[in-house]
C-alpha cells in the first residue's frame, strides 16, 4: 500500500512564517500561547487575554508565567492537567496540550500550548464564561468597581456595531484597553489594530502618519508611504487625545468617517479604505468646541457612543486587586517575589490619590520591584511622594479649612488634594476625626 506523506510538497513553497501567522489567526479565540526555548512569550493570542488578565503587550518577550499554570517545562508534547487560577481568584481545572517545535537540525526551539477547560467550568464556550464569572477582569481591564462593569457591558454593546466610539477619561485610566477590548470583540478581531497619539506630533508629521504620503511630496519623501489608515484598512485605529487633533487635519479626518477615502499628502487620487475608529480624549470636546478649537461636526462624529472612564480615586475598591494584579506580573519575571506587602506601605497606597491613574500604580509597582528586594514590599520602597507629606500634621490654625459656607463634599475633596491624599493629614485640617473622615467620604463617594 503506497504511503501518503504527511506534508504534500505543496507545504514546502509556502512562506512557513505566513502559514504560522495564519494558522495563529484562526486560534484567536482559543488560549494558545507560543514560547521560545527560554520559556519567553513569542504569541499570546486574545483568548489568553482574557483568561489570564494579562493583555499581550505586557507579557509578549517576558518569561511564562508560573502563577498561570502555563510553563511548559521542557517542552514534552502531550497532555496535562493544571489549575488555574483565574484573576477573580476561582480555580479553574485546565487541559494543557504542548508541542515543542524544532529547527532543521532537530533541535528544540520552542513550543506551542492550548490550555482547554475539563473541570469546573466545562462549557463549550470557555474562556466566554471565565470572562462572565470573573467580575473583575475584562479583557486585560482589571476592576471589581459598579462603574467599570456598566462601562464593560457598554463595551460589549458597541463592539457588536460599527458605530464610532469616544472614550473620555484620565491620562493612566486605561482608554486604550478599552479601544482593544472594542476590537477583540468585534468582527474585525483577527484585522490590524493600530493606535496613535495626536498630541505626540506636529501637524505635518500626523498628517503624513495618518494618510500617508506620495513620493517627492515634501524634502525627505524618498518612497511611498502608508498611512495609518490605510494599514489598519478592515481593522480598528485608536486615536489618543483627539482633541489635540489641528483644525486642517479634522477636517480631513471629517471627510474620512463620511466618505471612507481620503487623498495621501502630495497625491492626487483618493484612496478607500474601511476602518473602525475609535477616539479617545482627556478633555470635554463639547468644551473644545465651545472654545472654537474643535469642529461641531466632527464631535457628533466621533461621539456616536460615548465611553466615561471613572478615575481610579473614584473607584478605589479596585486599588489592591490593581496592586496585586501587577506584583503578580512582575513576580513571573524572577528577579523578586513579592507576597505580602507592609500595613504600613498598604495604608499609604489605598490613601493615595493617584493622579496618574492605573499607570501611575503599575509604575509605582517597577519602581519597588527596582529598588526593594526580599518577599515583602515595604514602605521604603516606594516612590519619594508616598513618604514626604505635603502638609505638615502641626498646621497653623489659620490654615485650617473651615466648613461653615462651604460645601463639604468640596472641602473634604480640597483637603485631600493639599494633604496629597493622606487621610489624617486631611483630618487635621478639617478638624475631623479619621473615622469621621472615612465616613464621610464614603457618603461622598470621594
Amino acid at each position: 500500500m503506497k504511503q501518503i506523506p504527511l506534508f504534500p510538497p505543496l507545504l514546502g513553497q509556502l512562506d512557513c512564517h505566513e502559514l504560522l501567522a495564519s494558522l495563529l489567526a484562526l486560534f484567536a479565540d482559543s488560549a494558545v500561547y507560543c514560547v521560545d526555548q527560554r520559556q519567553n512569550i513569542l504569541y499570546w493570542s486574545p483568548a489568553m487575554e482574557r483568561l489570564t488578565g494579562l493583555p499581550a503587550q505586557e507579557v509578549v518577550t517576558k518569561p511564562c508565567l508560573p502563577d498561570y499554570a502555563i510553563d511548559v517545562g521542557h517542552l514534552d508534547e502531550g497532555n496535562q492537567m493544571v489549575n488555574l487560577v483565574c484573576p477573580n481568584g476561582d480555580n479553574v481545572c485546565m487541559k494543557k496540550s504542548v508541542q515543542s517545535l524544532r529547527d532543521p537540525d532537530g533541535n528544540i526551539v520552542g513550543g506551542i500550548g492550548l490550555l482547554m477547560a475539563c473541570g469546573p467550568i466545562g462549557s463549550q464556550d470557555t474562556l466566554k464564561t471565565i470572562k462572565k464569572n470573573s467580575n473583575q477582569n475584562f479583557y486585560g481591564i482589571i476592576s471589581r468597581s459598579p462603574a467599570m462593569q456598566a462601562v464593560f457591558q457598554i463595551i460589549e454593546n458597541a463592539a457588536e456595531t460599527t458605530a464610532t466610539v469616544l472614550v473620555r477619561g484620565e491620562s493612566g485610566s486605561g482608554k486604550e484597553l478599552v479601544a482593544r477590548a472594542i476590537h477583540q470583540l468585534s468582527t474585525r478581531r483577527n484585522a490590524p489594530f493600530l493606535a496613535i497619539n495626536c498630541a505626540a506630533l506636529s501637524s505635518s508629521l500626523l498628517e503624513s502618519e495618518l494618510f500617508g504620503h506620495v513620493r517627492g511630496a515634501f524634502t525627505g519623501a524618498v518612497k511611498d508611504h502608508q498611512g495609518l489608515f490605510q494599514r489598519a484598512h478592515g481593522g480598528t485605529l485608536f486615536l489618543d487625545e483627539v482633541a489635540e487633533l489641528p483644525l486642517d487635519l479634522q477636517a480631513k479626518l471629517l471627510r474620512v468617517i463620511q466618505e471612507r477615502n481620503f487623498i495621501p499628502v502630495g497625491g492626487d487620487r483618493s484612496v478607500s479604505v474601511d476602518v473602525r475608529l475609535v477616539a479617545a480624549s482627556h478633555r470635554s470636546l463639547r468644551e473644545q468646541v465651545k472654545k472654537g478649537e474643535f469642529r461641531e461636526d466632527l464631535m457628533y462624529r466621533l461621539r456616536v457612543v460615548p465611553i466615561f472612564l471613572p478615575a481610579l480615586r473614584e473607584r478605589r475598591e479596585d486599588i489592591s486587586l490593581l496592586l496585586w494584579h501587577f506584583i503578580q506580573l512582575h513576580n513571573g519575571e524572577n528577579l523578586r517575589k513579592i507576597d505580602k506587602i507592609d500595613p504600613l506601605a498598604m495604608r499609604l497606597l489605598l490613601d493615595y490619590p493617584w493622579p496618574g491613574n492605573v499607570r501611575e500604580l503599575h509604575n509605582v509597582i517597577e519602581y519597588a520591584f527596582a529598588v526593594g528586594r526580599g518577599t515583602t514590599l515595604k514602605m521604603s520602597e516606594l516612590p519619594p511622594e508616598f513618604r514626604e507629606p505635603a502638609v505638615s500634621v502641626e498646621a497653623p490654625a489659620a490654615t485650617k479649612l473651615r466648613l461653615s459656607g462651604e460645601d463639604e463634599a468640596t472641602a473634604i475633596r480640597l483637603a485631600l488634594q493639599q494633604s496629597n491624599g493622606s487621610v489624617g493629614h486631611a483630618g487635621d485640617l478639617l478638624g475631623m476625626s479619621r473615622a469621621t473622615l472615612w465616613r464621610k467620604r464614603k457618603r461622598y463617594g470621594l
